[in-house]
């Protein structure tokens, strides 16, 4: 495998992998948070249990996730020490704060985990907000860093040296709003609908009480609030990227030739060498419209590019396409379900046919984060940081990439596997812990035997 091809799939699996712990980073937070505040307002100590079964398993992936991201740290030097020489100088402080939030959030999730006792209820319910705020500031300074790679500025770049540098101004780089908000709402809609397919799922094997309806419920509400908010992000993102980053927004549309009254292409395959969108439904004037507001806008096109500069518009165009209709059937699940909901008088539909559309939106919504992840790498090439430095330039020199590839390609591996070994077991464990009773009515958790607090429980 050639040197630039080795990296590049190195650093693909591994943030494939690693984006799966982000994204729960940054829901599963905010949703036990969500959680214990209603339980302890309500004095329910169903929603007291899943607090305490959360947090448990926000636990287990924040560690796996540190792993992750561990490594991915130590790729970026090793591949493409290039690109980190370039971005250091510039924007290296983001990595510096996205340390500091890092560490608030492991600090605060061990005060969390083990102060159950120690604390009360309501300090305790505070303590959750550091972690799921801290959780959202680490996506905040990393995506804000990529926003740079796809519109970077704060510097001057003369001769082959950088000079001027305004690291304020880098990390308000026009990109920033768009893809922040978007990759934030993007946590929220996946963990909420992830959630809620595990609980699906599990109602679906009969296990049909209170606690797996609840659990089901909750994930739901924060799924239902942000994908619709997600949907109309992701229009403001395309339609910046028509000035900002105009051959990505080509090979996402599969647009070959700068025009007016350009359609838009739903589906199909965007074939580079016959230039020719094949299987696709066009809509007329459909993209002119969405960019424009007009079905007279020009749209540029790949052909307005040197060859060398275009990005390949067959993997950008099905992974957008896949994105985007992955969210929107997890959107048309949220309105059935909410639909059928109100429809019964507030009484969750059970049906097996809705129960496995909410397991299949939420294996979806994770689908369409990782090919929202590839758009916006895949778009961007040839460039590591657009305009500036092309990713051929940024590789390494060293050899050996194969045999790194395998040996992090088994970590990873093992990774997974322990992740899911554990997150098994703490499901299968009896519920709950403590008589969250005592909990949820402001008193200190009182120790029962497993039989005693399963009772309480159902």
């Amino acid at each position: 495998m050639p040197t630039l091809l080795a990296a590049r799939a190195q650093m693909g699996t591994s943030l494939a992998f690693h984006i799966v712990f982000s994204v729960l980073g940054v829901g599963l937070p905010l949703l036990l948070c969500i959680a214990e505040g209603l339980a302890l307002y309500r004095k329910d100590a169903v929603l007291m249990t899943l607090a305490r079964r959360w947090a448990k398993a926000a636990v287990i992936i924040f560690a796996i996730g540190a792993v992750s991201g561990t490594i991915v740290e130590f790729e970026l030097g090793l591949l493409w020490p290039t690109y980190i020489q370039f971005i250091g100088a510039v924007i290296g402080p983001l990595f510096a704060f996205e340390g500091f939030a890092f560490f608030l959030e492991a600090i605060f999730f061990g005060i969390y985990l083990y102060a159950w006792d120690y604390l009360s209820p309501r300090t305790h319910w505070l303590c959750s907000f550091p972690i799921w705020i801290g959780g959202l500031a680490s996506t905040w300074f990393i995506v804000t860093a990529n926003a740079w790679m796809n519109t970077p500025t704060g510097f001057e770049y003369t001769n082959g040296k950088l000079t001027g540098i305004d690291s304020l101004a880098a990390i308000a780089n026009p990109s920033t709003p768009y893809q922040t908000v978007h990759m934030a709402l993007a946590c929220y809609a996946a963990c909420g609908f992830g959630v809620a397919a595990v609980y699906a799922i599990a109602l679906l094997r009969g296990k049909r009480d209170d606690y797996h309806r609840k659990a089901l419920l909750l994930g739901l509400v924060m799924a239902s609030v942000a994908i619709p908010l997600q949907i109309i992000s992701g229009d403001f993102n395309a339609r910046y990227l028509s000035t900002a980053q105009p051959a990505k927004l080509a090979a996402m549309e599969g647009v070959f030739l700068t025009g007016r009254h350009v359609p838009l292409n739903i589906g199909g395959l965007a074939d580079p060498k016959t230039e020719k969108v094949y299987y696709s439904i066009p809509i007329p004037d459909g993209l002119s419209l969405m960019v424009d507001y007009n079905p007279d806008g020009e749209i540029r096109g790949l052909d307005s590019f040197p060859p060398e500069d275009r990005p390949n518009p067959l993997p950008v165009h099905l992974s957008f396409d896949g994105m985007v209709g992955s969210g929107f059937f997890a959107l048309f699940i949220a309105i059935l379900f909410w639909f059928l909901y109100y429809r019964r008088k507030r009484v969750i539909p059970e049906q097996k046919w809705m129960l496995v559309g909410i397991a299949l939106a939420g294996f979806l919504s994770f689908v369409a984060v990782e090919l929202g992840w590839m758009v916006t790498e895949w778009g961007r090439q040839p460039w590591t940081i657009y305009n500036y430095l092309r990713t051929s330039q940024a590789v390494t020199t060293a050899p050996f990439l194969n045999i790194s590839f395998l040996i992090f390609s088994c970590i990873y591996v093992v990774l997974a596997i322990t992740m899911t070994t554990l997150l098994l077991r703490l499901g299968r464990k009896p519920f709950p812990e403590m008589v969250w009773s005592n909990v949820a009515a402001g008193r200190q958790a009182t120790p029962r035997s497993e039989e005693e607090e399963l009772k309480l429980s159902l």
